[in-house]
């Protein structure tokens, strides 16, 4: 199976966003191993494996690889993505799977750098000796300079495409497709319509801001409930004033805006400062002068 794969170089190459994705699909799948573990020991006592929780976390890491890299050539992500490793150290351009020295090399790496640093990070957080500070010292100068080479292997990689970790760098590993990839048939009708639907959103967000929608809805409102036949006096605004043209309720403070209808005071304002072309709602008389009523309307005479 493996053998009948050929020249993957120039027929299979990889996408970047593929080795990514596979890398994401490992993490994900560790972290579900893990919580599916410790969902086991909840009626235990709390605690119980936090003194050997990084071997018992390289146990698991050790069953995954053995399942995975060891007997298939590809972890688990790369499996789901049609990805597997190939020995890139061979002279032949066709497909030669790993050797088991590069296995071993892989889980020493990946498995067992891991618990090398979280042991050593338990051992020497509560230690005070001046010797165990040295060593602790050039631990953290060895991982942090081993994490500066992974930045920048991985911009190396952005740049070529190939070797998305340090690992598969050193051990000359790298991800090639398991089977040749049917080329891709895209519909352009569907990209069309997407495309068209996006340019109209963006044409809509940028024009909903220049609407004006409370002078529209107000124009809206004028048009529909007009009160005809009022005249210009102030006592027939005395007469007529009984709600405010705006909200509808008793008039606090009323004023005027040269028109025939009355507003509180309160409402008018803050409309002509939200909108200076403020018109009234009923008539459609546009704001001459803010004027308070002067003539003091009565409960009784309203209601008689």
């Amino acid at each position: 199976m493996a053998s009948s794969i050929g020249k993957e170089k120039s027929v299979n190459p990889v996408l970047r966003i593929s080795q990514l994705d596979a890398l994401e699909l490992n993490k994900a799948l560790e972290q579900l191993v893990w919580s599916q573990f410790t969902s086991c020991f909840h009626g235990f006592k709390p605690g119980v494996l936090a003194h050997f929780e990084p071997e018992v976390k390289a146990f698991l890491w050790l069953i995954l690889w053995r399942f995975t890299v060891y007997s298939k050539n590809a972890t688990v992500g790369q499996a789901i993505l049609n990805i597997q490793y190939k020995n890139n150290l061979s002279q032949t351009e066709k497909y030669q799977p790993l050797s088991k020295h590069q296995k071993l090399w892989y889980l020493i790496f990946t498995v067992g750098g891991r618990w090398l640093e979280e042991r050593c990070y338990d051992l020497f957080s509560n230690r005070q000796l001046q010797s165990f500070c040295k060593i602790k010292h050039y631990i953290n100068f060895g991982s942090g300079l081993l994490k500066l080479c992974g930045l920048l292997n991985f911009l190396i990689f952005l740049q070529k495409g190939t070797f998305a970790t340090l690992t598969e760098r050193i051990l000359g590993i790298r991800s090639v497709f398991c089977t040749p990839q049917n080329v891709r048939q895209v519909g352009f009708e569907y990209m069309n319509r997407e495309l068209l639907w996006h340019g109209f959103a963006e044409f809509l967000i940028y024009l909903l801001p220049l609407i004006n929608v409370q002078k529209l809805k107000l124009k809206i409102s004028s048009w529909c409930s007009p009160i005809p036949g009022l005249s210009n006096s102030e006592n027939t605004l005395a007469a007529h004033g009984k709600e405010c043209s705006l909200c509808g309720e008793w008039p606090t403070m009323p004023h005027t805006i040269g028109c025939s209808h009355i507003f509180c005071y309160y409402c008018i304002k803050s409309n002509y400062l939200f909108d200076m072309y403020f018109t009234c709602p009923k008539c459609g008389s546009e704001v001459h002068s803010l004027q308070p009523l002067r003539y003091k309307i009565e409960m009784t005479e309203l209601h008689a």
